[in-house]
């Protein structure tokens, strides 16, 4: 609602989305976990996060942590999209005034016992998935798969479910990781061309969010070609330093370091 009030400042890289649609696969991050992703000819937006303010709304004011850099871009500035992807109900992932401002006809996929909290919004198409579950988006296929976390929104709600996705196109792989700890089950996931991965927020919880050295790990569990870190240097939800998590990140890639394509919010990757 009040936005516009005292912005935080603007993140120092702009997405270029010159050619957007041309692009078989290509990457923008536009802060925290909301990453714009083209994959062959569909263009997909996950856990969108555009306000200043998250947490638990108060009338017209939220209650929560502020942005330390707005986001790369606004609602108006998006493309078309043709697919939303939710992969649980925190505060930092689920933000009901951005999926407010968002367009109704665009599909939703998102864990299951999750979609209650959006259903009065008016979107027309919704699917929630458990672990395992897949489902057929145009010409994507996105499965459900497990994660080391967990759901709840409030105290009250534990029922809710919490996914990673893999969003396969016939030329594509892309694993989204949504929030997780470190756990072994992305062995079976396969080769994947992007690996998408938090890497802050893990102290003192590393009991639900990776380190950056075991995020890297995971990426290497499917083979990623390339690696886009998020979940870092939008918010402060833990007590490591803003830039702590990227910098530990591209230590441990080592001679690796160029699989990291993308390392400040509103910077633009394409595959080529």
């Amino acid at each position: 609602m009040f936005d516009h009030i005292n912005p935080p400042p603007a993140s120092a890289f702009k997405p270029n989305l010159k050619n957007w649609e041309d692009h078989s696969l290509a990457a923008a991050w536009i802060g925290h976990a909301t990453v714009l992703l083209r994959i062959d000819g569909m263009t997909i937006l996950t856990d969108p996060v555009m306000s200043n303010r998250i947490g638990i709304g108060f009338g017209l004011v939220t209650g929560g942590p502020r942005r330390h850099f707005a986001a790369a871009l606004t609602v108006r500035e998006l493309p078309p999209l043709d697919l939303i992807l939710l992969s649980h109900a925190h505060f930092d992932h689920l933000d009901r005034p951005t999926l407010s401002r968002l367009d109704k006809n665009v599909p939703i996929v998102a864990a299951h016992e999750t979609l209650d909290l959006v259903r009065d919004l008016g979107f027309r198409k919704m699917t929630e998935l458990r672990w395992g579950e897949h489902t057929q988006v145009e010409s994507l296929k996105i499965t459900a798969h497990q994660v080391q976390h967990w759901g709840a929104r409030t105290f009250f709600d534990r029922h809710r479910g919490f996914n990673a996705y893999v969003i396969e196109s016939p030329k594509h792989r892309v694993l989204y990781g949504g929030d997780t700890a470190y756990h072994e089950h992305f062995r079976d996931v396969g080769k994947v061309d992007l690996a998408i991965f938090g890497i802050g927020a893990y102290d003192p919880y590393v009991a639900s969010h990776a380190t950056p050295e075991q995020a890297w790990q995971m990426a290497n569990h499917v083979r990623a070609e390339f690696v886009l870190p998020m979940h870092h240097s939008t918010f402060r939800l833990s007590y490591e330093p803003m830039r702590e998590p990227i910098e530990r990140l591209l230590t441990v890639a080592g001679n690796d370091v160029n699989r990291i394509c993308l390392r400040e919010i509103g910077a633009t990757w394409v595959m080529n």
